[in-house]
């Protein structure tokens, strides 16, 4: 048995995203972030694939071209590429999952065929294979699996609350390590709490550590504690460098109780600073280059006051997506689209 006989030689360099997709889902449980660079070379690669599939189309005449090419590669481009940027655009998926599913769109636009022994994979076919198009519905699916896992979880542990779908409690110590957001204001339960990559950004621009907020918060609640030069605020990783400065006050800090400079707004090095702003939320999120993953200052407030005297709260880890995007293109080489695939 040849190669040929296998699969065509686009297909077989198909198999390359594999390898790809399984360190970036690695990647993005660890870290939330995937290097731009890593879909560069296969878009390039998937535009020659997608060009030498359309002569093999071509020169097989029949309905090779229009049908089994054309047509697929029409949905896969013209469908999925918009569903894309619209969950995109929306917050609904981060930038790295949006360029994961345009890559796959012109990587695997048409179903591959593998041949192994009597087996042809995927095992189901489409009306029209657009298999980007059976990755996304796989991903969907197996992204469902998320909130019934969580679910379970607590029930067993006895935890029953709205948000048991959609989180788990961890130790305050554990915040500065985890990815997710805080499920809890100073109200109650949330289902839209504080992102815990723009506490860990508003923390190193402070040049403070979750512990220093504990151990003096009505300290940092008062904005005139803020640093005079603010440090870096990196975009939150985990794994950031950072440099911290220990939280170095304003000048005019301590002078006859803080009762002249401040009880009007004043500014120290170009940062506007406020006697209603508790934290300095506003005075960060205005200096700051960007947006913290669109967090607004009584958000970053209200988490700041749950996070400095609970011991434990509420987050949810979300569900990084790369991780069922990968399984849904094992499960669409493998076996096809599990929603329409038991129907053909």
């Amino acid at each position: 048995m040849t190669l040929t006989d296998v699969a065509t030689a686009p297909d077989l360099l198909r198999l390359v995203a594999v390898p790809v997709f399984a360190w970036v889902a690695v990647r993005d449980i660890k870290t939330r972030r995937v290097s731009s660079a890593v879909w560069i070379p296969l878009s390039l690669l998937g535009a020659v694939l997608l060009v030498w599939d359309g002569w093999l189309a071509w020169t097989a005449g029949g309905t090779a071209w229009t049908y089994e090419f054309l047509l697929p590669t029409t949905v896969s481009l013209g469908f999925v590429v918009p569903i894309a940027y619209l969950f995109w655009w929306i917050g609904g998926i981060g930038g790295a999952d949006a360029k994961a599913l345009l890559v796959l769109a012109l990587f695997v636009p048409v179903y591959p065929e593998y041949a192994v022994g009597s087996w042809t994979f995927p095992l189901t076919s489409m009306p029209v294979e657009a298999f980007a198009f059976t990755v996304l519905v796989n991903t969907v699916f197996i992204g469902l699996a998320a909130p019934i896992f969580l679910a379970v979880r607590n029930a067993a542990a006895g935890r029953f609350t709205g948000v048991m779908f959609i989180g788990w409690p961890v130790s305050w110590d554990a915040i500065p390590e985890t990815h997710g957001r805080l499920l809890e204001t100073p109200d109650g339960p949330s289902r839209g709490g504080l992102d815990l990559d723009a506490l860990r950004m508003y923390l190193r621009w402070r040049g403070l550590t979750l512990a220093d907020v504990r151990d003096d918060p009505d300290r940092y609640r008062d904005p005139a504690t803020l640093p005079d030069e603010p440090n870096p605020p990196t975009d939150g990783a985990v794994t950031a460098a950072v440099r911290g400065d220990g939280g170095t006050a304003l000048e005019g800090e301590g002078e006859d109780e803080g009762e002249s400079d401040l009880e009007t707004d004043s500014t120290t090095d170009g940062l506007e600073v406020s006697t209603d702003d508790p934290w300095g939320a506003a005075a960060f999120l205005e200096d700051i280059e960007g947006s913290a993953y669109g967090t607004r200052p009584a958000e970053l407030r209200e988490g700041l006051e749950v996070l400095a005297t609970e011991e434990t709260v509420w987050i949810s880890p979300g569900t990084p997506f790369l991780v069922p995007t990968f399984l849904g293109l094992l499960v669409a080489l493998g076996y096809g689209n599990l929603f329409i695939g038991p129907l053909f």
